[in-house]
């Protein structure tokens, strides 16, 4: 099986390796000769070495999909980019903020843009130049008077060295170098991508939390009314002590939680504010989450955005990558084995594809399964936020009688301030829906453009 190189790494080596080999090609040579064709030079050495082929042509990447029918669109989006206030961030500009101040990305995009500046045009020139160098060191060596030739250890070296850069060479002229290249980069922009997706769900889940706090702070106002009603009742006989430090104890717990819920928003914002390379205060006041509208629930269509989505996948790309190294080795395998199908090594090398095969097709099958359920999840959010407003509406309704009832002095204020209550639980209920739909739809969204299921 060929083996996957990490290009950077080959090109460090490949660098030092050039230098080294000129180098001592320079050091074989002698003064007063002239310096002679290299193809010529090349194909003389020791009658084994092939004269460097031709320029590769331009490298293939991967070709960009079509457009994704979901999500905003970005270039809309950058042109309505408007600056967050000092200690605020926008769900809107929490990517831009991102790909610009954090460390992490910066730091991949710098291992992006070291293996995007190779030019392989120099890096084939270099190569065959080095090559033959080596060859025509090779040939001065195997004149050397003292009968040493073939069998010096310098000699033996540059052999090594000149195998090691044939194999890079032609891996360069067949377009395997360009395309591993090409897949480091995909894979470290899948990296990127995830690290932008995680900094968004982080921002997701703290605006759940703040609206889990806000509805923790009303309980808790209205517990300690039930504290004072109770606190009077004891007083008057109605009710037992008991039952007054059960109520206390309610609230003591319904406080701790509260403290519990600000502690962990304040270090979730210490960390938001780490990824967008802002002073970690956890302070940060963040933007409510945009509204998923009609327009984009409608525009989602499933089997469209799914091609879309497994063209863009990383996840998949890798999967086909292993797939085609199993090819190779089962290529190999009956090479070795022959095509007798009595050998039992040749029927492990079958049934060894096979199961490569099977792997495959089991990540794709996997991969749609997910996409299917996600594009099920955010239909059904809608639908649980869609219920949710109904029950609003209805809460407000209740709401206003409840108000009539106390102007007419049928109800005490306490009743009132409990129907209150309830509509803001009614509310709560509404937002929360709409964070839990927003974040399928953005999921979905990322899926769609960028190949990531989570």
């Amino acid at each position: 099986m060929k083996q996957r190189i990490i290009p950077l790494l080959l090109a460090l080596a490949l660098a030092l390796s050039i230098c080294g080999a000129s180098a001592l090609a320079e050091e074989q040579s002698t003064a007063e000769e002239q310096t002679t064709d290299t193809e010529g030079a090349s194909a003389e050495t020791d009658g084994n070495k092939d004269a460097a082929p031709e320029t590769p042509g331009d490298d293939a990447g991967a070709a960009d999909a079509a457009p994704s029918p979901a999500g905003p669109d970005p270039e809309e989006a950058d042109t309505a980019y408007v600056p967050d206030a000092v200690g605020t961030i926008s769900f809107s500009n929490l990517e831009r903020r991102m790909r610009e101040n954090n460390l992490n990305l910066l730091a991949l995009e710098e291992n992006i843009a070291s293996i995007e500046v190779i030019d392989y045009d120099k890096m084939y020139e270099s190569l065959r130049e080095s090559l033959n160098g080596i060859a025509l060191a090779q040939r001065y060596l195997l004149m050397d008077p003292t009968g040493l030739g073939s069998e010096s250890y310098t000699y033996n070296q540059l052999d090594q060295t000149y195998d090691s850069l044939r194999d890079t060479f032609e891996s360069l002229k067949d377009g395997e170098l360009q395309e591993d290249n090409a897949g480091v980069i995909r894979q470290l922009k899948n990296v990127q991508d995830q690290v932008v997706m995680a900094g968004e769900s982080l921002y997701t889940a703290l605006v759940q939390l703040e609206a889990q706090e806000a509805s923790l702070q009303r309980q808790l106002t209205s517990l300690n009314r039930t504290v004072e009603e109770m606190g009077l009742r004891y007083q008057l006989g109605q009710i037992s002590a008991l039952q007054l430090e059960q109520t206390k104890a309610g609230r003591t717990s319904l406080v701790s939680g509260l403290e519990t819920v600000q502690m962990n928003i304040q270090s979730l914002k210490t960390q938001l504010e780490m990824l967008i390379g802002a002073e970690m205060t956890g302070d940060i006041t963040l933007g409510s989450v945009p509204e998923v509208t009609a327009e984009q629930l409608e525009k989602m269509d499933l089997e469209t955005d799914l091609a879309a989505a497994k063209e863009r996948s990383y996840e998949l790309y890798a999967a086909e990558q292993t797939l085609k190294d199993a090819k190779e080795d089962y290529i190999d395998g009956l090479s070795q084995y022959g095509y007798s199908s009595t050998r039992y090594e040749r029927q492990i090398v079958e049934h060894t594809w096979q199961a490569a095969q099977y792997t495959y097709d089991g990540t794709v099958q996997s991969y749609e399964l997910s996409f299917r359920t996600l594009y099920a999840q955010v239909g059904d959010y809608q639908q649980v936020l869609n219920a949710a407003r109904v029950s609003l509406t209805c809460q407000k309704d209740s709401y206003a009688a409840t108000q009539l009832k106390y102007q007419q002095g049928t109800i005490s204020k306490n009743t009132l301030l409990s129907a209150e209550d309830d509509l803001r639980a009614a509310e709560d209920t509404v937002q929360n829906a709409a964070i839990d739909l927003f974040s399928a739809y953005n999921t979905y969204c990322w899926a769609v453009q960028h190949g990531i299921l989570n």
